[in-house]
């Protein structure tokens, strides 16, 4: 990590703490997600199933909402965790969310290492592209 990271250890410890409390009966899958806002808040999300699976929702989509919900602002720092506490990498609808909440900068801790949302998901599609119709 860079010296200018953040100590990622509070954001894990959000992410497994909310996986606790993720509602997975069909898959037995839970995942947490946590995040750091701009404004130094943590917003955290865990995945939420449904017999009808199309509607299930991911850890990352409860946190984006959270985000809004709690008054909006940037992602910054971004993880993942599975049922065990491990780093989980998102989805790609995931880090397309991800990336429209945080930007290309947006950092996420991965088994990996630290990687920016642009090496993630690089060209991605963005509000800016919807002004290239009409």
């Amino acid at each position: 990590m860079e010296p200018d990271d953040p100590d990622w250890g509070p954001l894990l410890h959000a992410a497994q703490e909310v996986m606790t409390r993720a509602y997975a009966p069909f898959s037995r899958f839970p995942v947490g997600a946590a995040d750091r806002v701009d404004d130094g808040r943590v917003v955290v999300g865990c995945n939420v199933e449904n017999a009808a699976y199309g509607v299930t929702l991911c850890a990352e989509c409860g946190l984006v909402s959270s985000l809004h919900a709690t008054g909006g602002g940037r992602l910054t720092h971004f993880v993942c965790v599975d049922g065990r506490g491990e780093l989980l990498m998102p989805c790609g609808r995931c880090r397309q969310l991800l990336s429209e909440a945080g930007g290309s900068r947006l950092l996420v801790l991965t088994a990996r290492g630290v990687r920016s949302m642009d090496e993630l998901l690089p060209d991605a599609f963005g509000p800016e592209d919807l002004g290239a119709v009409g």
